[in-house]
């Protein structure tokens, strides 16, 4: 098949989706099929047609300057893709205005389009001090995916849940973890001596975008309560974000170490001993499974991927959502436990080992073909 994945946030760009949106590009080339980005393009590139993607022109996004979004492009993506680049079936993973012109066109050239529902940008509104905007946000995100053939999401919860809010077609496909390029292997005795501990020392850590809908201010306190047992403790955020500044200042013991990648960001998850991940407005959250694949408990609200993979007082601690007390509660009680928090490491390890990305993108190219068997029949109706 030849498919064109459409998102505005990609590599170098490190999030979510982009890693999503990449994981399904490599997924899919190793299966065979033909695949092309269509991108905004990033700083200091030039918009144009290069081998195995096209970018289109974009602007920085307000507040988030490490990121892009793209402008509307409806008239270049038909020409483009009435051409020998007609794609068999188009997935849009973003819902902005470079997403919004790929569905238009999709339909226009009668061709399959299956969109992803990645982001709660109503959530998100509440933490920017706009939450009077929710049902405005949700309503626009239900019409955006309602005008696709298929809406993907990665927990049933989630599929459950927008199909009550008037969500057509929504299907579950699920995600996984590349267990091998996470793994506790990858603990350092060296990375820990740098963030000021040894062996019987104890990191919290938390990875993700440092911004105001991680709810990070919980994680905070979870952490002072911490400290309350273990006097040494140290935190360490891994990410970036527009509220890093104002979180280092007002924290100035944390350990702020940026975006990782790759083999650094597998031993930054590795040598830590808890991840503490108090936010309430994902969708999904890989770092879950990344945590787990590395051998570490993790203290979570029950749902998105903590939902449906963490176990309960086996792999970590999940709460109600907005039980904060109960979030600094479980913190503490690990802290306090080195033995329990071992054994729940290997068993939140062995839980999500036998993941495979590839059966995952084997599902995703299976949906991308039913999808384009039954656009003539669509179009016949």
């Amino acid at each position: 098949m030849q498919i064109a994945l459409v998102t505005e946030t990609f590599t170098p760009q490190i999030n979510g989706v982009a890693l999503t949106v990449q994981g399904f590009q490599t997924g899919l080339l190793k299966l065979g099929h033909r695949v092309e980005i269509v991108r905004p393009t990033c700083a200091g590139e030039r918009a144009g047609h290069v081998p195995g993607e096209l970018r289109l022109p974009g602007a920085a996004l307000p507040r988030y300057p490490g990121l892009r979004f793209g402008w509307p492009a409806g008239q270049k993506l038909r020409q483009h893709w009435r051409s020998t680049n007609r794609p068999d079936a188009v997935y849009i993973a973003t819902e902005g205005p470079l997403g919004w012109s790929a569905l238009h066109a999709a339909k226009a050239l009668g061709l399959p389009v299956s969109t992803g529902f990645h982001t709660r940008f109503d959530d998100y509104m509440a933490r920017y001090g706009a939450g009077w905007l929710a049902p405005v946000a949700f309503a626009w995100l239900r019409r955006f995916h309602n005008h696709g053939d298929a809406t993907l999401v990665p927990t049933r919860q989630l599929q459950e849940m927008l199909t009550a809010r008037g969500f057509t077609q929504v299907r579950w496909l699920p995600r996984a973890v590349d267990a091998q390029a996470f793994h506790p292997n990858f603990r350092s005795a060296e990375l820990r001596r740098e963030w000021g501990v040894d062996e019987a020392g104890f990191i919290a850590v938390h990875v993700g975008r440092i911004a105001a809908e991680k709810n990070l201010e919980l994680a905070v306190r979870a952490f002072r309560a911490i400290q309350q047992h273990q006097p040494n403790a140290r935190f360490v955020l891994v990410g970036d974000g527009p509220e890093r500044e104002r979180l280092a200042a007002a924290n100035p013991d944390f350990i702020f170490t940026g975006m990782q990648r790759g083999n650094d960001l597998a031993a930054h998850f590795a040598s830590a001993d808890l991840f503490l991940f108090p936010s309430l407005s994902e969708t999904f959250g890989n770092v879950t499974l990344e945590a787990m694949a590395s051998g570490i408990p993790t203290v979570a609200y029950d749902y998105g991927a903590a939902h449906e993979h963490l176990r309960d007082g086996e792999h970590g601690c999940t709460l109600a959502r907005n039980d904060e007390a109960g979030f600094i509660g479980a913190a503490v009680q690990l802290v306090s436990d080195a033995a329990l928090r071992h054994r729940m490491g290997i068993a939140a390890r062995e839980a999500v080992a036998a993941m495979s990305p590839e059966s995952v993108c084997r599902v995703f190219a299976q949906m991308l073909q039913e999808l384009a068997q039954a656009a003539p029949v669509r179009s016949a109706a």
